[in-house]
């Protein structure tokens, strides 16, 4: 029987209804004398309703319907020592034979009796076929060595231990042509399990992956959602234990109402925040673009009013300024009077001085490799239990918003080569830097409330102050992947953040005068003017 399932949108509102309904029930259920067509689902449901009792209760009672298999519960990781043999021996074979084809392989595991043969419907036997061969084949897209990955191996051996464990019972007990199995993935996914529930998608299967505090792990198999889609609940809550029993209702009809409102008010595109809301979200830095005038408009505004802020349930999207001024303006007046609105900004330092960066010299190859993921990214949660971890003491957001701001650092390197220096020399060079932040820059992390007022670092570089450093450029671009603001003056109009940084990275403003050995001018104690509370730190004798 040739199977034609059409994909079915559903929201948060409604997937625990349709879930449980047979594809008989379903639109576009079709069944002719050779084929059945039919709706099914698969959906990542990410967040929480306003209640969790609520929450839990749809869990527990789509867990008790018909055909309904709470696969993260119930995962079966049995194999008999005859199939495990078989196994071995097709790894060993491919082990040997590196460029053996996807096609070759999933030949051999017919041949060694190791998938599922249906003497009925040969055509669901293709479609095994088939769709395993997509599986292997995204994940030798996706993973560098293919058959030869570390984590191949398990993939492999979970993958045809979970057939059998699972699918083949599933396929015997449930006719086509009445239903479906509905399988329901409750939190975390391993890299073995994300592969199987892909083949399960692949195969036409009913598939909803839950996930209470919003994490999306299927992401990375289906990024452009081709083969599922993405609902989302208004909030998030921990991920507590799936419901094996029916939830004792606990939250009042006064508490559900209270934070339906609170999140009617202070939902993430409301433009109406709560001090602190976005305290555990990743910053995301979005580097504007800007004319000169533009900086002082944009450096007043709060982070929610400039444009391009946006917020999901993980991440916060911050406009920030990186910048650098060359040159001096011919009214002078009218330079310094801008630079020094800038200064005088909430949360800002001054910068007078070079280098204002100790170099880290030390050898960090061992902590950087251990702290990557099984993606070769580095893995946040890797690096904040490293024992060279240094920001413990600072909230858990704030660690993991450095931490993120670390990888992505390193992922899409920004710093320029030195003396034929390789990208992973550059990587390692970035994550050695970021692991010594000075403390005037954490205090600086610290009072950014992501929303509100953006802090700022300002630079002036007159070059008879020193010279900025490749460690000066590593923590600016750490502090711009956080979402700061940034300006650097160089009134000489000389390079410094262009011997180390892109020019495309960075906004380069030109103004009228070169001007050279230009001291910075303070301010007169006229009182009209009070210097910004965090001005005292980095200054030189100017």
């Amino acid at each position: 029987m040739i199977r034609k399932p059409i994909l079915k949108t559903i929201d948060y509102t409604n997937w625990h209804t349709e879930i449980i309904k047979p594809i008989t029930v379903r639109s576009d259920y079709q069944l002719d004398s050779g084929s059945v067509q039919y709706s099914r689902m698969t959906t990542r449901v990410l967040g929480t309703g306003f209640d969790e009792t609520d929450y839990l209760m749809e869990l527990y009672t789509v867990s008790q319907a018909a055909h309904v298999y709470v696969l993260s519960e119930t995962l079966d990781k049995t194999l008999s020592s005859e199939r495990f043999q078989a196994i071995q021996q097709i790894y060993t074979l491919i082990q040997e034979q590196p460029n053996l084809s996807i096609n070759r392989f999933v030949a051999f595991l017919e041949g060694s009796q190791l998938l599922p043969k249906y003497g009925t419907d040969p055509d669901l036997n293709r479609l095994i076929r088939t769709a395993l061969i997509e599986v292997f084949g995204l994940f030798q897209k996706n993973h560098t060595g293919a058959f030869n990955h570390p984590e191949f191996r398990r993939v492999f051996l979970d993958i045809i231990k979970w057939t059998w464990n699972h699918l083949d019972p599933w396929m015997n007990e449930i006719p086509i042509v009445e239903d479906i199995p509905h399988i329901l993935w409750y939190g975390d996914l391993n890299k073995s399990q994300l592969y199987f529930l892909y083949y399960l998608t692949l195969l036409g299967l009913d598939v909803v992956i839950l996930h209470p505090e919003g994490k999306d792990y299927f992401k990375e198999i289906d990024p452009e959602n081709m083969w599922s889609t993405v609902v989302s609940y208004p909030t998030t809550m921990k991920t507590l234990p799936f419901p094996i029993d029916e939830p004792q209702r606990q939250g009042t009809v006064a508490y559900r109402a209270s934070k339906e409102i609170d999140h009617v008010l202070h939902h993430e595109g409301s433009a109406f925040y709560k001090p602190w809301q976005f305290r555990n979200h990743i910053p995301m830095p979005v580097t504007l673009k800007t004319t000169y005038d533009e900086i002082f408009l944009l450096a007043k505004e709060k982070a929610l009013i400039r444009p391009n802020f946006s917020a999901n349930v993980t991440e916060v999207k911050i406009p920030s300024l990186f910048a650098k001024i060359s040159g001096v303006s011919t009214d002078r007046k009218a330079y310094w009077d801008k630079m020094h609105r800038l200064i005088n900004q909430p949360n800002t330092v001054i910068v007078k001085s070079f280098p204002f960066m100790q170099e880290q010299k030390s050898n960090n190859q061992f902590h950087y490799q251990h702290a990557l993921g099984k993606d070769g990214k580095l893995d946040p949660e890797k690096m904040m239990k490293g024992n060279w971890w240094k920001y413990q003491n600072l909230h858990d957001g704030l660690q993991k918003a450095i931490a993120s701001a670390i990888s992505r650092m390193c992922v899409n390197v920004r710093m320029k080569a030195q003396h034929e220096e390789s990208k992973e020399q550059v990587r390692l060079y970035l994550f050695t830097q970021a692991t010594t932040i000075p403390d005037v820059f954490l205090n600086l992390m610290q009072t950014f409330d992501y929303s509100q007022e953006i802090p700022k670092v300002i630079l002036y570089n007159n070059e008879n102050n020193g010279t900025l450093s490749k460690a000066d450029a590593a923590i600016l671009l750490l502090l711009n992947e956080l979402g700061l603001d940034i300006v650097l003056y160089n009134p000489p109009g000389h390079n410094d953040l262009e011997l180390f940084i892109d020019k495309k990275d960075f906004d380069h403003h030109l103004l009228e005068d070169m001007v050279f050995d230009l001291a910075f001018q303070e301010r007169k104690k006229d009182g009209s003017i009070v210097s910004g509370f965090l001005n005292r730190f980095f200054n030189g004798k100017g």
